[in-house]
């Protein structure tokens, strides 16, 4: 097959993700701006996001660890090979799950409090704020179901993607954040907005607190829930299995202890953050810390998770499939031709973001009298673009080498990423005011993954002969100069628009910064054209050949 047709085929099967994740993505905005119209940006909004901490450290285990990155190329080989298309491999795997993560549940329900103080910053444990360690270790407690069905819901999700079924997996996170935005609506009408008043550094009530920790529990169970129609009718019959002796199994475990072990290096980095942004806002009224960093993330993920895990997520059975024939040219080939797909969305927005940091935070975060909460957004806003480039580098490059099975080796990657991370973030953020805590952390988080795109991609194409270099190169050198001149275009009409204000509202924000994107992204397509940049011309006539199909 073709590189064009490779690529057509890869499009086509991330298609379905990306308009689920799209979906899903918009109703997971809208439940961060209610969050945040509703806690606030201080320390009140960051006793409910860190209590979510716990619960979502098993998840990342879980989604970028055994299941997500080790478990696909092992239930692809196990369809291909056993006569009963892999159906009592997988059914050993979710028996040994369920009983793996309700055990670790139970573990976390009752440590919680100890584990809580690991992660807090010691500003929380002062006499003074007994009223907020208490409101968050309740949060947590109510939250802490969570892993056991967000651990379900990665496993049953990636047997589905072995599977081809690669659309419910991106669609089921919207029942989570339709739910999430009922709980959180409930909680205006009962409550109301916090506004920018002295509301946003108290602690919450034991009502506010079962409303939010339990509501945030239901709706991952929702998420779960809508899964298991679609593997009945993939064809998979579920029966509990304990013959554990499996040696394939064995060898998945196996596997999965370096994975274990890159997502401990991973969290490790993640504590250090958490604790840092829970003293930002535990010290200083004025302060940012988890929440705006969170919220931040979420929003420069965006891009990342309707364009590259859509991406990678389609490939990685055909990446698994090469290094299991030893074609490993054709990994590099597609590893490189899919990387640049992906940059196509990925540098634009990483130019038009700080641009426009300003409007799109006053947009999200600055409704119900939020201005000035909004404003805190912005420079970590604004530092999240260029950052995303580097991870999506990383991210590529990681599912070659988890394709081949080295994860020895990412695990030491990862230890040089999470290493990095700390080291910049402990040399930062204590030498700054409380209000850059956010900004700071996400300098550290750049610095982490610009060693990890370096140091991933020269180990990467050493590996497999090369990462079509040459092409990426060209690409680059002509992205550049019609990026430089579409950021030029979006700076100038956000300039010729400063006479709204520096803090417009919420829709003239949207109005200012869609305007700029606008701008830019005209440019982008004329600039494309002119210099050839065939990457994005073929991306935008197979986008338009489907809609004129549609």
């Amino acid at each position: 097959m073709s590189e064009p047709e490779t690529q057509q085929r890869i499009l086509a099967s991330s298609a379905v993700m990306a308009a689920g994740t799209v979906f899903s993505r918009a109703s997971g905005f809208i439940r961060s701006a209610l969050l945040v119209v509703a806690l606030g940006g201080g320390l009140r909004a960051d006793l409910f996001s860190i209590a979510n901490t716990l619960p979502n450290m098993v998840y990342i285990l879980l989604a970028g660890g055994i299941f997500n990155a080790v478990l696909v190329p092992q239930l692809v080989r196990r369809i291909k090979a056993d006569a009963d298309g892999g159906d009592a491999y997988a059914s050993r795997v979710i028996t040994l799950s369920a009983l793996f993560l309700g055990l670790v549940t139970v573990l976390l329900v009752v440590l919680a409090p100890l584990l809580l103080r690991v992660y807090l910053s010691d500003r929380l444990l002062e006499p003074d704020r007994v009223a907020h360690l208490e409101s968050i270790v309740d949060l947590t407690r109510w939250c802490l179901p969570q892993v056991f069905f967000y651990g379900m819901y990665v496993l049953v999700g990636q047997v589905l993607n072995a599977r081809g079924r690669f659309g419910p997996m991106m669609w089921a996170p919207i029942a989570n954040n339709i739910i999430s935005v009922g709980v959180l609506a409930a909680y205006l009408v009962v409550w109301g907005p916090v506004g920018d008043g002295p509301g946003r550094g108290e602690a919450l009530g034991s009502s506010q607190e079962v409303l939010l920790g339990l509501g945030s529990t239901v709706g991952i169970v929702a998420q779960c829930l809508v899964l298991l129609p679609y593997l009945r009718a993939s064809g998979f019959t579920y029966r509990p299995r304990f013959d554990f002796r499996d040696p394939e199994l064995r060898h998945t475990l196996s596997l999965g202890v370096w994975t274990v072990l890159f997502v401990v290096a991973t969290q490790t980095a993640y504590l250090v953050v958490v604790k840092l942004a829970s003293g930002g806002t535990a010290g200083d009224a004025e302060g940012t810390g988890y929440t705006v960093y969170s919220a931040s993330l979420l929003i420069m993920m965006v891009p990342h998770s309707i364009v590259t895990v859509s991406l990678a997520t389609a490939i990685l059975p055909r990446l698994s499939s090469y290094a299991h024939e030893g074609r490993l040219a054709d990994l590099g080939s597609t590893v490189g031709s899919t990387l640049r797909t992906s940059l196509v969305l990925v540098l634009p927005f990483a130019v038009v973001l700080p641009i426009v940091a300003g409007d799109v935070a006053g947009f999200a975060f600055g409704w119900a009298g939020g201005e000035d909460t909004a404003a805190s957004f912005a420079p970590t806003l604004a530092l999240f673009g260029p950052a995303l480039v580097f991870f999506t580098v990383h991210y590529f490059m990681l599912r070659g080498f988890y394709a081949m099975e080295m994860t020895r080796l990412v695990f030491f990657i990862q230890l040089a990423v999470s290493a990095t991370n700390i080291v910049v973030a402990t040399a930062l953020v204590p030498r700054r005011p409380p209000e850059e805590t956010a900004p700071m952390l996400v300098v550290a988080y750049l610095a982490s993954y610009a060693v990890g795109a370096g140091v991933s991609f020269v180990l990467l194409r050493r590996t497999v002969g090369g990462l079509q270099t040459p092409q990426l190169v060209r690409f680059l050198v002509r992205m550049l100069l019609v990026l430089a001149a579409a950021g030029a275009a979006a700076a100038l009409v956000e300039w010729g628009l400063s006479g709204l204000g520096e803090r417009p509202g919420p829709l003239l924000a949207l109005l200012r910064g869609g305007l700029s994107g606008l701008a830019g992204g005209l440019v982008l397509l004329v600039g494309a054209r002119v210099l050839r940049v065939t990457e994005v011309t073929s991306l935008v006539d197979t986008v338009a050949a489907r809609l004129r199909r549609g």
